[in-house]
């Protein structure tokens, strides 16, 4: 902290009287001293930080803050204002002021200490000691720890009492270490062995409550609310750990304390990452000041809800892009999985706009519409077939897009936003020396391991503030292009038509046990990774304007073998009602949707409650339909779709067959497979190895259709 804030940036008799006023004032001590390199510049993005949301806050503070190119260093400025300054807070004006600069690529340790700083705030001796402060060198002693306040707001001085403590940097290490170290947190193996997922508190032990917090520049208000939310949690007696979404990073909270919590609290005013984690459990949902204002009153809503049994609802299983390296304790290949899974979840929506479009252009315009002139030189509006060209042409610079997000998301996931520069630039230069899919898979691990090995380097203060915007992606963007044209790019080029020619001789049993793989891999995890590498293999194939016979072929059997296992559910729940309970029969109605529309996620409920026979059912269901679907020939042009694409489809009726076929195969395994179970009270089947869900952890839910 003694170089963030100096006796020249600090203010005692600050007399502006407006928060632009304030601004300017304190960042002029910042530009003096050269932290500020353009004046104008920075109040700029003050100002737009400001518009965002009030930098206000109960209590008499205002913090404004903000992360700008025009910073050269992290830089903390401090005003007393003697009348006060409106900075949006609702007890009115603001008499200490804090103006944070923080570079565009501050480093992890000095954000640590701000949001340190954000977390004092929180404490009344730590203002009262700095309202009665009579010189800047005071001040200053009490913001850097020197010189901690006693709980009466008295400042001791740096040879106090021997054992004093620096305040803040106690706080930063606090912030920086395992949330056991803290008041009010709980171990989180020790909770996860306490308390089953979703439990109520049991007797003799707190409520627990888990916490995300997050603003949007991730430096003052992200840590204020942790800080408030735990300080009103050891108030009320209840165990709070909170996860801060912050600019130094954040630490995901470890799965055993999310389990054993009796309630969530998010505060945030950017997307919370990774949300999923906390489906099912009951939920206060708010903006991140709400946290500092209101804390009490956020712990007695989640607590109310909890006695309600209000949760919120898990989203579909395998939906949720996979935008992060790997969790302490995986394995490289889960690891590598996730990265994968990042860039296929953020391509799929490309691949399904542009691939409908092509499609309903040749729907439209007939196969020869690929030959069309460009509709910027001739569109004519009452021809339909200008229109066909359009759809088509649209949908081809959608495809496009494809190579180039795979490997920009590919990065995304391992290095974040630092990697998508070099990821984007790869996933092009496959495209333009025809590396295809293998291409922009290697492209982005490339990438995501250049910007990786970058960061790992010790960069001179001086540099850190253009790291994100300059020396990485120049860098990385360099060598990623050098390795892609030079090195790597004709080897997987050549691999990849090796890949296309093997496809286009494929005929006979060699399709047809190429569509029952396919089938098989659709179906194993409804969603999961391995239907997503079947489909992502598919989609790959016809991700051109002019796909071969065979990959249009690939892409009809991974389509109908994906809407076999939801039909089949959906029928089954028919046709033998009884041996389903009430939720899966009403899951059953929503599964004949889901399973028209290429949705294999809605057999997900039947493959949770009963996995041993549904998915080896839907697995030889999905088999034989893509099988046939190959020997049949049927060929699609879409990416997805379901039945409503039916008419984009070649041998259309044929296709239909081998759905039918698929779906009723499963159907009559689930039916007897069930049907060997003994009855169980209540209508359901149930045999020696099925759970009772009645026996199921209190406070649990079965899986229901999202």
């Amino acid at each position: 902290m003694s170089d963030m804030i100096t006796a020249d940036l600090v203010d005692l008799d600050l007399s502006a009287d407006t928060k632009e006023a304030a601004a300017r004032a304190l960042a002029g001590r910042m530009a003096a001293l050269g932290r500020v390199t353009d004046l104008e510049g920075f109040l700029a993005d003050v100002a737009a930080r400001e518009a965002q949301m009030p930098t206000g806050l109960d209590g008499g503070i205002g913090i404004p803050h903000c992360r700008s190119e025009h910073v050269t260093e992290p830089t903390l400025a401090f005003g007393r204002s003697a009348d006060g300054i409106d900075f949006g807070a609702a007890d009115g004006p603001a008499d200490l002021v804090f103006l944070i600069a923080a570079p565009a690529g501050a480093d992890d340790a000095h954000l640590t200490i701000l949001s340190a700083l954000a977390r004092q705030l929180m404490k009344a001796e730590f203002t009262t000691a700095l309202r009665s402060a009579g010189e800047a060198g005071e001040a200053v002693a009490l913001i850097r720890g020197e010189a901690p306040a006693d709980p009466a707001g008295e400042p001791r001085t740096a040879e106090g009492p021997a054992g004093a403590q620096d305040p803040v940097a106690d706080s930063a290490a606090a912030s920086a270490e395992p949330a056991t170290d803290s008041p009010g947190r709980t171990d989180a193996a020790e909770a996860g062995r306490a308390s089953g997922a979703g439990e109520p508190a049991a007797p003799g032990r707190p409520f627990r409550i888990v916490a995300v917090t997050s603003c949007p520049t991730g430096i003052a208000h992200t840590y204020m609310a942790a800080e408030a939310l735990e300080n009103a949690g050891r108030e009320a007696g209840v165990e709070v750990v909170v996860e801060t979404q912050g600019s130094a990073g954040f630490s995901r909270l470890d799965p055993a304390v999310i389990a054993a919590a009796d309630g969530v609290i998010l505060a945030h005013d950017v997307p919370v990452r990774e949300k999923d984690r906390f489906a099912g459990k009951p939920t206060v949902d708010t903006g991140v000041k709400a946290a500092v204002n209101r804390p009490g009153e956020l712990i007695g809503e989640v607590r109310a809800k909890a006695a309600r049994g209000e949760v919120t609802a898990a989203g579909p299983a395998g939906k949720a892009p996979a935008e992060r390296g790997g969790e302490a304790g995986e394995g490289y290949g889960t690891t590598l999985r996730k990265w994968l899974m990042s860039g296929v979840s953020y391509m799929v929506p490309f691949v399904a706009a542009g691939g409908l479009l092509i499609a309903l252009g040749f729907a439209i315009g007939g196969y020869e519409i690929n030959k069309a002139p460009s509709v910027t030189d001739h569109f004519v509006w009452t021809q339909a077939d200008s229109w066909a060209a359009l759809l088509f042409q649209i949908g081809g610079v959608a495809f496009a897009f494809l190579v180039p997000v795979l490997a920009g998301y590919i990065a995304y996931g391992m290095a974040d936003r630092p990697g998508l520069v070099p990821g984007f630039v790869g996933g092009s230069i496959a495209l333009t020396i025809d590396a295809g899919f293998l291409g922009g898979l290697a492209a982005g691990l490339l990438s995501g391991a250049v910007v990786m090995a970058i960061q790992r380097i010790r960069i001179p203060a001086v540099l850190r503030g253009i790291m994100p915007v300059v020396v990485i992606p120049l860098i990385s963007a360099a060598v990623v292009g050098f390795l892609m044209f030079v090195v790597i790019g004709k080897p997987i080029a050549s691999a990849q038509q090796a890949m296309t020619d093997w496809l286009g001789d494929l005929s006979g049993a060699n399709a047809v046990l190429l569509g029952a793989l396919l089938g098989l891999m659709m179906c194993f995890d409804l969603g999961g990774p391995v239907n997503k590498v079947a489909y992502a293999f598919a989609t790959a194939g016809i991700a051109v304007s002019d796909p071969s016979d065979s990959a249009m072929k690939i892409m009809a059997a991974v389509m109908a073998a994906g809407m076999v296992p939801p039909l089949a559910m959906a029928l089954a729940t028919t046709v033998r009602s009884r041996l389903f309970d009430a939720a899966e029969r009403e899951n059953g109605k929503a599964a004949w949707v889901l399973g028209a529309s290429f949705i294999s996620e809605g057999a997900i409920p039947f493959a949770a409650a009963d996995p041993l026979r549904v998915i080896p059912a839907s697995m030889a269901g999905g088999a034989l339909t893509g099988a046939l679907s190959m020997a049949f020939g049927a060929t699609l042009r879409a990416p997805h779709g379901g039945v409503f694409v039916v008419p984009l489809i070649g041998n259309p009726l044929l296709y239909l067959v081998a759905i039918a076929a698929g779906v009723c195969v499963t159907t009559a395994l689930v039916v007897v497979l069930k049907g060997l179970r003994r009855p169980a009270p209540g209508g359901a089947a149930q045999g020696p190895g099925d759970a009772d869900p009645s026996a199921a952890a209190p406070g649990t839910k079965r899986p229901v259709a999202a």
